[in-house]
Parts: C-alpha cells; structure tokens; sequence
C-alpha cells in the first residue's frame, strides 16, 4: 500500500514521552499513531475516553466521599428515608 507523509505538531515534551512509551512497546511513533487512526476510523470514534478535570464542586464532593469511606463511624445514620428527607429540609 502507498503512504503519504503528513506533518504534525506537537509540544517537544509530549513528543519525547509518547516516543520513549512507545519506544517501550516496541512500536515507534509513526507505527502508533496509525494504530490510532485504524482504531478510531474501525471505531467511528476516538477508541478512548476524554477525561473530564473536574470541577471545584466535584473535587469537593470527592473529598467528602473520600474521608467518609475512611472514617464511616463518622457518618450520621437514619432509621429511615423520612428521617433523612426531615433532616434534608431543616
């Protein structure tokens, strides 16, 4: 099949990470990035997830999660669902 040159840009950082990555696969960069374009054109889409940074709300919420996974003693129990909403709306 016949290739075609094609010119991207890219922050040298980034470029010298993905290389030595790949490099470590045993694949260079042009081999890796074709993996991605068969993937995303077999896929119709990006064969990944986006990540989303989330926002300061969120991170707060992950926090509050996070703490209460490591202390649940500290959390406060209802006896039941009316309780809990009684509580909500006070």
């Amino acid at each position: 099949m016949a290739k075609v040159n094609t010119n991207i840009s890219l922050d040298p950082k980034l470029k010298k990470e993905a290389v030595e990555l790949f490099h470590s696969m045993g694949l260079d960069l042009s081999t890796a990035i074709t993996l991605f374009l068969h993937q995303s054109v077999r896929e119709r889409k990006l064969p990944f997830e986006l990540y989303e940074v989330p926002n300061k709300t969120t991170i707060k919420a992950i926090k509050e999660a996070d703490k209460s996974m490591k202390h649940p003693e500290k959390l406060k129990r209802y006896s039941s669902f009316k309780e809990l909403l009684k509580d909500i709306k006070t």
